[in-house]
């Protein structure tokens, strides 16, 4: 009896402040100090503020840029100073009074927040010169800061530096630092590494003013679109979008074999479209997904390992993205559809390995689907949740017709808001669909939307007024939108701290010398490795195959040991600094190389010993955290190796500059799926029927080989399979014959 109580106990649903106080533990960024009620009455007015000025900005449209990003910082620091403490200890989120607090807030942390604020604005306020100041205007100031422009800009540094530590963590900032004295100190590095220096002027006013630095491409674009894909994701699954997606994955795969842990594949699959954060799509699938795996019959650990590894490609998963992929579309300087459409197949690729893995495990440990009366009726899912595609549906119209992803992002807010809002039984409620629609006749008007698209939009508010669940009110919506500028305040932050680095990577070209050391490295180990793959006259590989295998080990091995503490974005902004010039020496195209960093900084998320997602799901599953990451590094094994195939045959990118041929796509497309499914059969031990270590030795080996898609080197891989595939066959007819 004291047994089947402790499994149920640890099989229960959790509520949802658990599964809240889950999230705020291991999303670095979520925990918060209390503040006093009237302080937090200013800060929830703040936070509203923030949010509606994103909201109107996008669809009205942008103040000049400094003012924008100005704004947008002065933001990040009242909320960032007011709820994050300075040193994070046991009792540093208990409610402080006393003499040297204010509403629970130290004053140090309210001097900082206005030093913070004034320096960020001071940019739009001196930018055209204040004679009666001496200031001249911006023009005659780039390249030499007058005293003003060293005394603000100093303090945004270190302040930006500041908040980046208290979101995030030492880890960001120490890096900062070291790119830091590297531009300031250059002639004491050796070798290629040196260079004369930055004198502290010209790095301040570098760091300082836009186009580099703090006020750069990073912070613009989070500022301007990132920050309203958040709050999209958040209003949407606020509005029911997310249980739609969890509903519809269940009627699909629970039946199955695996049911359960399929379902948290698939739900992921699709909740990863409208959340570019993995910690929240592990809790909000999880929650339902983890405890249904354990009744099924799944260890917990990996029942936690396979609901990280299916949310970690969140990130990765189009059409909304994380926040590097708005970046690298800025970088590669293309429409960030281009970016969407390349990440299709990479994230397919993603969630064919976690799926093959789970269905694997399933039929080695004789799992179960759920029963046909556990299943949600498709009928009454649809009925009720029908609405809440209408936002999608008018983001990804407008996003795929041309238009700007801020304007998109404002059309698919204000859907979720008429949908989530607006009921025609309540008239007084119609204000926010005839809001939006005269907005899109203003814009029709305007020539800003074509016939076709304003009619779309329009009947997408009139349907969004038709959902039959049951409407949120206006306090509600207030908070999801708090809850929004919440989510948003880690990624602003690390955006305006590797600003820093992309100034230091722009002033100093330390970029394209660590790439030339990589490829020089690799070129070097290439030329000594190349003799044992040679047999008389004929070589198997060339050196220039086996250096540009090596260099993407390097910068692999890179992004996976960087990426333990360090954000996917700020990750990615780093490193690709150093594989654009090393991969483009060896002839990678230009997306292919960004879409490799980008895929290693999302496997750092699920990698121990750091793998935030996969100690959520832990806490969620009742498992070891550590052996929970275990499992889901290796649920993601397929993903480890999947980008070295983009490298190798760019045109699974679909967009790259090498071109689209459908044979070529198919053929290299299969290829990679073999070798997933290759790595999953070595990763379980099964295939048919359970597997030998030998013959899992040549799985793993096989798999890894058919991820290069070429004609020699499937064959090669067809070999190396062939004797664990014809054993697995031999037996399971042997098994079958003895039944």
């Amino acid at each position: 009896m004291s047994v089947q109580k402790t499994d149920d106990a640890q099989n229960r649903t959790l509520t949802a402040e658990e599964l809240a106080a889950i999230e705020e533990k291991y999303d670095e960024s979520a925990p918060t100090r209390p503040v006093s009620p009237g302080f937090a009455l200013f800060l929830k007015g703040v936070a509203l503020t923030f949010a509606v000025y994103h909201y109107l900005t996008a669809g009205f449209g942008l103040p000049t840029d400094y003012w924008h990003m100005g704004w947008h910082l002065s933001g990040l620091f009242i909320l960032t100073y007011a709820l994050f403490p300075i040193i994070r200890t046991r009792n540093s989120y208990d409610m402080k009074t006393g003499l040297m607090h204010y509403g629970g807030v130290p004053y140090l942390d309210l001097l900082l927040m206005l030093l913070g604020v004034a320096s960020a604005l001071y940019l739009g306020f001196a930018w055209h010169g204040v004679p009666w100041l001496g200031i001249e205007e911006q023009t005659f100031r780039m390249g030499n800061p007058n005293g003003y422009d060293m005394v603000f800009g100093c303090i945004l540094i270190v302040l930006v530096l500041d908040i980046a530590r208290r979101t995030l963590g030492w880890v960001l900032p120490a890096i900062i630092c070291v790119f830091m004295a590297y531009a300031l100190f250059g002639p004491i590095f050796p070798g290629i590494l040196q260079h004369p220096g930055v004198k502290f002027r010209t790095f301040v006013s570098s760091m300082y003013f836009p186009q580099e630095g703090i006020f750069g491409v990073t912070l613009w674009v989070v500022s301007t679109i990132v920050f309203h894909f958040v709050l999209f994701g958040v209003i949407a699954q606020r509005t029911g979008l997310g249980q739609l997606f969890i509903d519809n994955a269940t009627i699909l795969a629970g039946r199955y074999t695996g049911g359960p842990a399929k379902v948290s594949v698939v739900s992921s699959a699709f909740f990863g479209t409208i959340s570019g954060s993995s910690v929240a799509n592990t809790v909000s699938t999880g929650s339902l997904t983890i405890p249904n795996m354990k009744r099924l019959g799944y260890p917990g650990h990996f029942a936690g390992g396979v609901e990280a590894a299916a949310s970690a490609g969140g990130q990765i998963t189009p059409p909304i993205m994380g926040a590097a992929a708005f970046i690298m579309a800025e970088f590669l300087e293309v429409p960030y559809t281009t970016i969407v459409i390349a990440a299709i197949f990479p994230a397919l690729l993603h969630y064919v390995g976690v799926f093959s893995v789970v269905h694997l495990m399933a039929r080695r440990l004789n799992l179960q689907g759920m029963t046909k009366d556990a299943l949600p009726k498709f009928a009454a899912v649809w009925r009720d949740g029908w609405a809440n595609l209408v936002p999608l549906v008018g983001l990804l119209v407008v996003l795929f017709s041309g238009y700007t992803p801020y304007m998109s992002a404002f059309c698919g807010i204000s859907l979720a808001l008429v949908t989530g809002m607006s009921r025609v039984k309540a008239p007084i409620t119609l204000i926010y669909p005839a809001a939006f629609i005269a907005f899109v006749i203003w814009k029709y008007s305007d020539q800003g939307f074509d016939l076709t698209m304003s009619a779309v939009l329009i009947a997408c508010a009139v349907l969004g007024a038709f959902n039959p669940q049951e409407r949120i009110r206006l306090p509600q919506m207030a908070e999801t939108f708090e809850t929004g500028v919440k989510y948003a305040l880690a990624v602003g932050a690390a955006s305006a701290a590797v600003g820093l680095v992309v100034g230091v990577i722009n002033t100093t070209g330390v970029g394209f010398r660590i790439g030339f050391m990589v490829t020089q490295g690799a070129g070097a180990l290439g030329a000594d490795l190349a003799g044992l793959f040679s047999f008389g006259g004929y070589e198997l590989f060339s050196v220039d195959q086996i250096t540009l295998f090596l260099s993407l080990i390097f910068i692999a091995l890179a992004c996976i040991l960087m990426g333990a503490g360090i954000p996917t974005t700020a990750l990615y902004i780093m490193l690709v600094s150093v594989a654009q010039p090393a991969l483009a020496q060896l002839g990678v195209p230009p997306i292919a190389s960004h879409m490799f960093v980008l895929y290693y900084g999302v496997v750092a998320e699920i990698t121990p010993p750091v793998c935030t997602s996969a100690y959520a799901a832990a806490a969620i599953a009742n498992s070891n955290p550590f052996r929970t990451g275990i499992s889901a590094f290796t649920l993601g094994l397929g993903k480890v190796v999947a980008p070295m195939a983009f490298v190798y045959a760019p045109v699974l990118l679909f967009v790259s500059q090498t071109g689209f041929d459908l044979w070529t796509f198919s053929y290299a497309a299969t290829s990679c799926i073999l070798g997933v499914i290759c790595l999953s059969s070595a990763v379980v031990g099964y295939l048919l029927v359970p597997m030998g270590a030998l013959f899992r030795v040549l799985m793993a080996i096989a798999g890894i080989v058919f991820i290069a898609p070429s004609l020699q080197a499937d064959l090669i891989a067809a070999l190396i399979a062939a004797p664990a595939v014809l054993s697995q066959i031999v037996q399971r007819k042997g098994v079958t014959h003895v039944a």
